[in-house]
């Protein structure tokens, strides 16, 4: 029987009442903002919100809980724009989603900096054993956010990127299950060289945990030379978003490459405020598997397809628990 597990790829959206905290807090603190030290103050409003999040998660019965990441400004590059050799230049739009960040530009040595374990650790005190999920952006799309001016080298860059998130990971609390972003893989196809360098990247990364690892990609389907060179990573599963894109070219790479033996289904849908049934959702997982006879999987991750972040609060807990609800709908009647 195929395990489903229920969870979300994180950048969860701030509650009304976190805004406007914040912006107080931060209108105050500006250096803090940009530095990413942030004053008491604003670590006490952080760590308050971020309780609300594990306790909500908990309450939904997801089977996987995240740290939340209501301090990602800047999204994907979060990493990046509160290290010390990073200079956040300037503003730019991701992915074309008309919603504006920082531009991370590397000047120096990405060195270990702890930022996003001491988050992780404070959310492992608060949660039970054995269903913490780590998040970090996959290596290529952290590296196709960021500006090099350092290491004059895009393969020398691309490895110093993974190196940096292997370090960063290295620090973690003990962790179930590890989710790797990367959408840049569907919107910023790497070259034919720098797909050579995929999987090497993702397994720098990945082999500094004993969780379970997940490259989540969406916005899509990948193209099929990316798709094949990711499948050479070692990892437990990758992601296909079931919302956006061209889903018979997902179908497509999995029926010629294959895939592992487990997968993240991206089955809500993160950016629009519509909330599918549970029905629904079990629906595109049943569709999926359907697609994909001959793979039998040992266990399917479900959640939204992108990060949530710009959903108001309460569509996207109201997605959460269909999502948990679809996952919990196999138990019942397997």
């Amino acid at each position: 029987m195929t395990e489903r597990v229920a969870t979300t790829p994180g950048l969860f959206p701030l509650p009304d009442a976190a805004k406007q905290e914040l912006s107080d807090l931060k209108g105050h603190q500006k250096h803090d903002l940009i530095s990413g030290t942030e004053g008491g103050e604003i670590a006490a409003a952080y760590k308050k919100y971020r309780s609300e999040v594990l306790d909500e998660q908990q309450a939904l019965e997801l089977d996987r809980i995240v740290e939340g990441h209501l301090r990602w400004d800047d999204m994907l590059a979060h990493p990046l724009t509160t290290h010390k050799n990073v200079d956040p230049k300037g503003i730019v739009r991701y992915y074309d989603n008309n919603n504006f960040y920082r531009d991370p530009v590397v000047e120096g040595e990405l060195t270990f900096s702890g930022d996003v374990a001491d988050e992780l650790t404070v959310a492992s005190e608060h949660i039970d054993s054995g269903s913490l999920q780590a998040v970090l952006p996959g290596p290529y799309s952290l590296f196709d956010l960021a500006t090099d001016e350092y290491y004059g080298d895009e393969h020398e860059f691309l490895e110093a990127v993974a190196d940096f998130l292997g370090g960063e990971l290295e620090a973690f609390p003990e962790h179930e299950t590890l989710f790797l972003l990367e959408p840049s893989l569907v919107e910023n196809a790497p070259d034919e060289d720098l797909q050579e360098q995929l999987a090497e990247a993702v397994d720098t990364v990945a082999s500094e945990t004993d969780a379970d690892v997940v490259v989540h990609t969406y916005f899509g389907a990948l193209d099929e030379k990316t798709y094949a060179h990711l499948m050479d990573a070692d990892v437990e599963a990758l992601g296909f978003d079931l919302v956006a894109g061209d889903r018979e070219e997902t179908l497509s790479n999995i029926n010629e490459f294959g895939t592992k033996d487990a997968a993240a289904l991206g089955i809500a849908d993160g950016q629009n405020t519509l909330v599918e049934s549970a029905d629904t959702l079990q629906e595109r997982v049943e569709w999926f598997q359907n697609q994909v006879p001959v793979q039998e999987f040992d266990r399917l991750y479900l959640s939204t397809n992108t990060e949530p972040f710009y959903l108001p609060v309460n569509k996207h807990r109201e997605k959460l628990a269909a999502i948990a609800a679809a996952a919990a709908e196999e138990e019942v009647t397997a």
